[in-house]
């Protein structure tokens, strides 16, 4: 059965070998000066930068196309103000009650805790929801697949899309994290997946000294 009327002719450049292998290695020395960034600026990022970031994210790969994500980008003072003091409640019961002292022991090195003021700081919040169902043409719910894979694909495209256009960023996961729901008029069907904070570093931000292992301990080529 032909389903040619469905499709449309693919739009891709052929590169020789010597043009693939440099936009490969120039794009991995810029990938690997992306940081987390706690320390961030009040400086202001051009909203259109940050959309067509959104939209790089939105271009992403999703099991069936059913796109099973919602971008929530918080400006607001006042948003930004009320996120923050929800997700240090949730994170002082972290620190002090929910996690074990190996969890603890692993973090120490970042020098994280339950204070969070990039969240008020940075002039963007990007908050990611997973959808779990779409609403069909007829108002119908529908199932969306693969919906962890898809919106970790999504997310991880929107942080390398910042990255190249100049912004720094933070994946913050507070846990839980239903009150992002709340706080931003969401469906209690979505699920908060990641806050990533957006914007310029602070002078004189600073980062943890760490190191990413080297190709031979994360592959294998068979």
């Amino acid at each position: 059965m032909s389903h040619a009327e469905g499709f449309t002719p693919l739009k891709f450049e052929r590169l020789d070998g010597d043009s693939m292998t440099a936009r490969a290695r120039a794009f991995y020395h810029l990938m690997k000066q992306r940081r987390s960034v706690r320390d961030f600026s009040a400086a202001p990022v051009p909203r259109a930068v940050i959309e067509d970031a959104v939209r790089t994210a939105g271009s992403a790969p999703s099991g069936a196309n059913m796109q099973p994500w919602h971008f929530c980008v918080v400006e607001s003072a006042a948003l930004k103000r009320e996120i923050r003091l929800a997700a240090e409640a949730e994170e002082r019961e972290f620190y002090e009650r929910r996690a074990s002292e190996e969890w603890l022991d692993a973090l120490a090195p970042l020098g994280t805790d339950a204070q969070k003021p990039f969240l008020e700081t940075a002039p963007y919040l990007i908050v990611i929801f997973l959808k779990k169902f779409s609403e069909g043409e007829q108002g119908e719910q529908r199932k969306n697949y693969y919906t962890a894979e898809s919106v970790g694909i999504a997310t991880g495209m929107l942080l390398a899309a910042l990255h190249n256009a100049g912004v720094a960023t933070l994946t913050h996961t507070p846990s839980p994290m239903k009150f992002l729901n709340s706080i931003l008029g969401r469906p209690a069907n979505e699920r908060p997946y990641m806050i990533v904070v957006a914007g310029l570093p602070a002078e004189g931000a600073r980062v943890p000294a760490i190191s990413k292992k080297p190709l031979d301990q994360i592959a294998e080529f068979l």
